[in-house]
């Protein structure tokens, strides 16, 4: 008997969910442990106060002096909930966060000491920059990092440390994070944004940026996750036969959520609450052992810093529950994969939703205005975003199941594409008083009434309109948002400032209207932005010819995306938005190619060691037991033997014919592992790991596969998909 493997099924067998009480309503939960405005007034001096309200507000810069102040009252209140230490914590470039603790505690001689956090230590600390991804930007004898204080994101207590949100920067100022182009990309928007609306509200003074993601994950049983050393390795399984039953039911989406789970989501929720994470939604998601969270929309850099902060307490709740948390995009073959939908929707200081039509012709010719720009900015800009959602894992998923292709598009409805239609055909120049007339009466009037029927129903698309937001459902579950929202945002900036550009210049040197304008720019819009709009099926060949002959990228795999960061339109794009340098640039796509090879180079030696020394040894135990059999057999019945052990002999057969696959695959692999590694060139190393050692991965596991339908069940050594998808 396999000992390990029924040991764990027997343990999860035996489980009972973990009693969680909630005495308190959520509402009173909700940001308990948050350096928060509220709590800001109570421990701060009114000048520490409207000093940090400032920089939240307007970005204005905080005085040392008053650092000093923020600091001592951050201490006294940390103290106050419990908290020992304090730490900066950051989201460096190896795709989780960061943090060093340090106590609120100093020595001040004769053996007496007091609790100290001064505003030197708030505002900045001296991480070890060359111990994170750095893409060559900095070397070991020249390895120091600052972390830096972003007030923009309030600090939070998270068990006893104090962790303050901070940006990580070299030494020479080039961004080690995700937070720091992502706040530059915010602000390139919100000055491109404020521009464009000034035609329709004088008044707007701010546009936010707001992001609400919708977080995918499996939960599998601590216990049965340890027992397959593939899941502990690489968070996903890299070789096991699908269950007789997957999804084909549609039994598991939406329906009754297990209990366990469901004690584990009320955990979670509960620690989400006292951290400010405004988690709303939760659900069963199609696969089995699936699930979905989802929270309130707020502004995208606080979004972000929730997002990674909740993978952080996802994981950590879910060892009180016993369980392990899959976040890897396709954890399981046969059965969907996660994601993490991003919807994003960009809103004014006065209310106004700008991706949300209004009540008048006017607020309704803004809503085009960005609506068509974000279009035009994605068209323009396809492979880019495409590049923001590559990872390793994230190849697993797109065009599988009901993941979106590799090919962006956006749906944005039968409706609105007839909205689109009529205002292409609108007269170049100067517009006639009645076809004004017409066009706010009967095109930009009627919008409100197009959208209230035009619900998202294409699940392929990977850039779709949802009414009143976008939402990128390309990105993989483990992808921290910063990278598609830096991309994102900065797109459409540069596309917003170019539309300024040549509405003025209609105005300026034409003469024309600024309505006549604008409804001059956006037809041009329209008919340059048509390839990326499609509201068809996005699986299989007929999309993949059609957007081959609409001039539309088709980037399968990660190394073949990420070139597109790299490109002289990419790095010129960051450039002039002010949102990376080309060392920036370079250095990320360095560092992401980096980590796929290693993620495929880990998945590789994990798969090497299961096939030969777990999968092999079982099988060969199992043919020496048919072979005794046999044996017996020819002793009983002499020459007759073949009559009664035929189906032994076949079995026998098998077995030889899948060990000695499994075997020369294996050394196959390991001699492209090693020729590779010895290349110094990372992009060809990529390409080589790619296209040479990957595809290999599916051989091993199709004989492995195949063994495990073979092999007597008792002794079969990983714990198989019907076990790790239906025991909860």
């Amino acid at each position: 008997m396999s000992t390990l493997r029924f040991h764990a099924i027997k343990k999860t067998l035996d489980r009972k969910p973990v009693h969680v009480e909630e005495i308190e309503r959520r509402s009173e939960l909700f940001g308990r442990n948050v350096f928060n405005e509220a709590t800001m007034r109570q421990f701060l001096t009114k000048e520490a106060f409207n000093s940090v309200m400032a920089a939240m507000q307007n970005g204005t810069k905080i005085d040392r002096s008053v650092a000093d102040h923020i600091s001592t009252g951050m201490k006294e209140w940390a103290i106050s909930k419990g908290a020992t230490h304090y730490t900066h914590w950051f989201q460096p470039l190896t795709g989780s966060t960061a943090e060093k603790h340090d106590a609120f505690f100093e020595t001040i001689g004769n053996g007496l000491a007091i609790e100290k956090f001064g505003g030197s230590q708030l505002v900045q600390q001296e991480p070890d920059a060359s111990s994170f991804p750095n893409g060559g930007i900095r070397n070991t004898f020249e390895a120091r990092g600052y972390t830096a204080w972003d007030p923009t994101s309030p600090a939070f207590i998270y068990g006893t440390a104090l962790c303050i949100p901070t940006v990580f920067v070299s030494y020479t100022g080039e961004a080690l994070d995700y937070k720091t182009p992502l706040l530059r990309a915010l602000y390139a928007m919100d000055n491109a944004a404020v521009a464009v609306c000034k035609y329709f509200d004088k008044n707007v003074k701010k546009v936010n940026t707001s992001l609400g993601w919708e977080q995918e994950y499996f939960l599998v049983d601590s216990a049965l996750a340890a027992s397959r050393p593939d899941i502990v390795q690489t968070g996903r399984t890299l070789l096991g036969h699908s269950a007789a039953k997957g999804q084909q039911l549609d039994d598991h989406y939406f329906g009754s959520i297990p209990a366990r789970a469901l004690a584990y989501m009320r955990d979670l929720e509960k620690e989400c609450m006292l951290l400010g994470i405004p988690v709303k939604t939760r659900h069963n998601e199609v696969a089995p052992n699936q699930f979905e969270l989802a929270p309130i929309f707020d502004e995208a850099n606080l979004a972000v810093d929730h997002n990674s902060l909740l993978m952080d307490v996802m994981d950590k709740v879910s060892e009180r529950h016993n369980f392990k948390v899959l976040f890897h995009e396709k954890p399981f073959a046969g059965v969907n994969g996660s994601g993490k939908h991003n919807n994003w929707s960009l809103s004014t200081d006065t209310g106004v939703n700008l991706l949300g039509p209004g009540k008048t012709p006017m607020s309704n010719l803004q809503f085009l205005t960005f609506f068509i720009n974000t279009i035009k900015a994605v068209n323009d800009n396809e492979e880019l975003l495409r590049a923001a959602i590559a990872s390793a894992g994230n190849d697993h998923r797109l065009g599988a199941n009901e993941a979106p292709p590799a090919i962006m598009s956006i749906f944005i409805g039968e409706q609105l594409t007839n909205v689109l239609n009529e205002l292409e055909n609108v007269t170049d120049g100067k517009l006639s008083p009645q076809e004004k007339t017409d066009l706010k009466l009967n095109v930009v009037g009627k919008i409100p009434d197009v959208l209230l029927d035009n619900t998202d129903r294409n699940r392929t698309s990977p850039f779709a309109f949802t009414g009143n937001k976008f939402e990128f459902r390309a990105v993989g579950s483990t992808a921290n948002c910063g990278n598609p929202m830096t991309v994102l945002n900065t797109i459409v900036a540069k596309q917003l400032t170019d539309f300024k550009v040549e509405v003025d210049k209609l105005i300026k040197k034409n003469a024309m209207k600024k309505d006549d304008a604008i409804f001059n720019v956006l037809r041009e819009y329209i008919k340059n932005s048509k390839k990326i709009l499609f509201e068809g099926n996005g699986y299989g060949e007929a999309w993949e010819k059609e957007a081959k002959k609409r001039g539309l990228s088709n980037h399968r795999t990660t190394p073949e995306a990420l070139k597109a960061k790299v490109s002289k339109k990419a790095i010129k794009l960051f450039e002039e938005m002010g949102v990376m340098n080309k060392v920036e640039s370079e250095a990320r796509y360095e560092i992401e190619m980096e980590d796929y090879v290693m993620r495929i180079q880990i998945e590789g030696r994990v798969l090497g060691d299961i096939a030969r020394n777990h999968i092999v040894p079982i099988a060969v135990q199992y043919q020496n037991r048919l072979i005794k059999n046999v044996v017996g057999l020819k002793e009983i019945y002499g020459s007759e033997f073949k009559k009664f052990a035929q189906e032994q002999l076949n079995l026998i057969e098998d077995i030889s014919g899948h060990i000695s696959s499994i075997n020369s695959d294996v050394t196959r692999m390991t001699d492209e592992r090693r020729t590779a590694n010895l290349l110094e060139d990372y992009e060809q190393k990529a390409h080589d790991y790619c296209h040479k050692v990957k595809p290999l991965f599916d051989s091993i596991r199709y004989h492995c596969d195949k063994l495990e339908l073979l092999v007597d069940d008792e002794i079969w050594p990983m714990t198989k998909y019907r076990e790790l998808l239906f025991t909860n």
